[in-house]
């Protein structure tokens, strides 16, 4: 009965923490990546927990191709930006600086004050500022104005890129939510 109560704890735990995991991919951050990592922890302490007779909870199969969902959402957001960039009649240098400038922005913003919303606003203006300064000094010059179409572009696909991972940050997370309790 005590290896029961456990299992249900971990299993209760691993969902409301998922959840969050979401939540933060709401916001910018790696939170797909997150969940991942937990995920990775209870099957390496399965062993510890489960009921006898009980299998992994979650199997490196399920894992890995959760694994491939988290790259396809990253993927998926970072070249929003570019795309974005391009249909507002960016050059490739622009497009470049958009996904340069958001990975930066990312970083940087990461130790921003604003917690958790350091790395989204970070990355929104890495983007524009990555953009802007790829259109700014491309060789066929630009002004300002010129400039800012694309970047703007590239900061709303940048935003929409993000929304693009939160689907799959919830598809990751119903998955494993699932999982973690079909024992």
């Amino acid at each position: 009965m005590n290896m029961e109560i456990a299992f249900y704890t971990v299993a209760v735990g691993f969902s409301l923490l998922g959840l969050g995991c979401v939540f933060l991919t709401a916001l910018g951050l790696p939170g797909s990546w997150i969940l991942l990592t937990i995920s990775l922890g209870v099957e390496f302490a399965d062993r510890w927990y489960l009921p006898a007779g009980h299998d992994q909870t979650f199997g490196w199969k399920l894992l890995g191709f959760c694994a491939l969902l988290a790259i396809l959402g990253e993927i998926l957001e970072f070249l929003a930006g570019a795309l974005g960039a391009r249909k507002a009649g960016s050059s490739k240098r622009g497009m470049f600086g958009a996904v340069i400038g958001g990975l930066f922005g990312a970083l940087l913003g990461t130790s921003f004050p604003i917690p958790l919303f350091g790395t989204l606003v970070g990355a929104i203006l890495g983007t524009f500022s990555g953009a802007f300064l790829g259109e700014i000094t491309h060789k066929e010059v630009k002004t300002v104005r010129q400039s800012l179409k694309p970047a703007l572009g590239a900061t709303l696909g940048r935003m929409l890129g993000t929304l693009c991972k939160l689907p799959i940050a919830l598809t990751i997370w119903i998955t494993l939510g699932v999982a973690v309790f079909w024992q």
